[in-house]
């Protein structure tokens, strides 16, 4: 918001009142006594009426000047906590040590976490949890299946939130991420504060035939064929169940080329526009041999979920939980189709839908809605 001619580049709360048509109200114009007055955040409301679509539970009006993504930063401590005697995660904390505890949730499943994963969060704000799912990333053993499940991950949520000593936290997943956030909140919606969710995935059997089973490839003919023939024509009727047959294979150089085919397949398709980096990530043996087990693990056991609609089924455990969905409109991993789904069943959610993205955090665009959720959820917590 402008105050004079400064650019205040946070979040404010203001006062709510019935406005005409006019979008903003000045409550005093500018001087040289008003230019350099600093207004904290969450302590002093701007001097300046808005009428916005964005309000709090009070009626407050809601203004958020961010859009880009914060500088990197380090973690101030990490570990690893065994969460069975199994599996053992890799944990991070970064941001403010007393600030509103919020933890991300990476896609994959089996993507593991990244440093520019803390970079949607204001770090003065937020105390920033990240950590690696079971058998992903840094977490060991390394792209094991064994206690891999849904609901393993619910729980290892839940241990990790125990282990920090969090009584409740706001939470943020795209893709799979979103998948197991609206799990994790339905087992357990008193520990969230809110939800920001981004490229929907609810792991249907309709969402899993248009990625895996010949859907996209309308869009993506040319890298739809190499993924597809890696495969003998006579087992083409079901691509996940061919590849899980090679995914498992008791040879590793069947499961390495097969882990490259399915996360390339993968990769080149997440963004609107080609993106080297993340297409050379499939030439990763050890990140694609995670990334392409466990998704498939998942998949073939559709998310371990009683019916193919669970997560519709509960939104009313959820539906109170103040929630933000972002959506790239030409997202072909995870087509919009799924968040409109979920935008028709919660309509009190503040869904996102930005024109000129596919399914990638990493897109400037949803890059940029992302951040405005979480400045927006400052207002929010108590």
């Amino acid at each position: 918001m402008k105050l004079g001619h400064i650019l205040i580049p946070h979040i404010y709360i203001l006062p709510s009142f019935s406005l005409p048509t006019y979008s903003c109200i000045r409550l005093f114009p500018p001087s040289p006594n008003n230019l350099s007055l600093s207004f904290p955040v969450r302590k002093r409301a701007v001097p300046s009426i808005c009428n916005m679509s964005e309000s709090t539970e009070t009626g407050a009006e809601i203004v958020v000047e961010r859009r880009s993504l914060y500088p990197p930063i380090e973690p101030y401590n990490n570990g690893f906590l065994k969460v069975s005697n199994t599996h053992t995660l890799y944990w991070e904390q970064s941001g403010n040590p007393d600030g509103h505890p919020v933890v991300f949730l990476h896609g994959g499943p089996g993507g593991g976490t990244s440093p520019n994963n803390r970079r949607f969060f204001d770090p003065k704000f937020y105390r920033i949890v990240l950590f690696d799912q079971r058998g992903a990333g840094k977490s060991t053993p390394h792209a094991c299946l064994e206690e891999n499940t849904t609901w393993d991950l619910v729980n290892d949520i839940e241990k990790l939130r125990e282990h920090l000593k969090i009584p409740e936290w706001q939470v943020f997943g795209g893709s799979w991420g979103s998948t197991l956030a609206l799990a994790y909140s339905q087992s357990h919606p008193d520990k969230v504060t809110g939800l920001v969710l981004r490229g929907i995935f609810m792991l249907r059997k309709k969402e899993i035939d248009w990625f895996y089973e010949g859907g996209a490839a309308a869009i993506y003919p040319d890298v739809w064929e190499e993924f597809r023939n890696l495969i003998p024509e006579n087992e083409r009727g079901s691509l996940v169940d061919a590849y899980h047959k090679r995914l498992n294979s008791n040879n590793l150089e069947t499961q390495y080329a097969a882990a490259r085919a399915w996360t390339k397949w993968e990769m080149m398709t997440a963004h609107l526009l080609p993106n080297d980096g993340n297409i050379q990530k499939a030439e990763d043996d050890k990140f694609s041999l995670a990334f392409a087990r466990i998704e498939n693990h998942y998949f073939v056991n559709k998310a371990f979920f009683p019916s193919d609609s669970y997560l519709l089924d509960n939104i009313d455990k959820i539906r109170h939980i103040k929630t933000t969905i972002v959506q790239g409109r030409y997202d072909v991993v995870c087509p919009m189709m799924s968040a409109w789904d979920l935008h028709k069943s919660w309509p009190e959610a503040d869904l996102k839908i930005v024109d000129d993205a596919g399914h990638s955090a990493n897109e400037p665009g949803i890059g940029a809605e992302l951040v405005v959720a979480n400045e927006k959820m400052k207002a929010f917590v108590k």
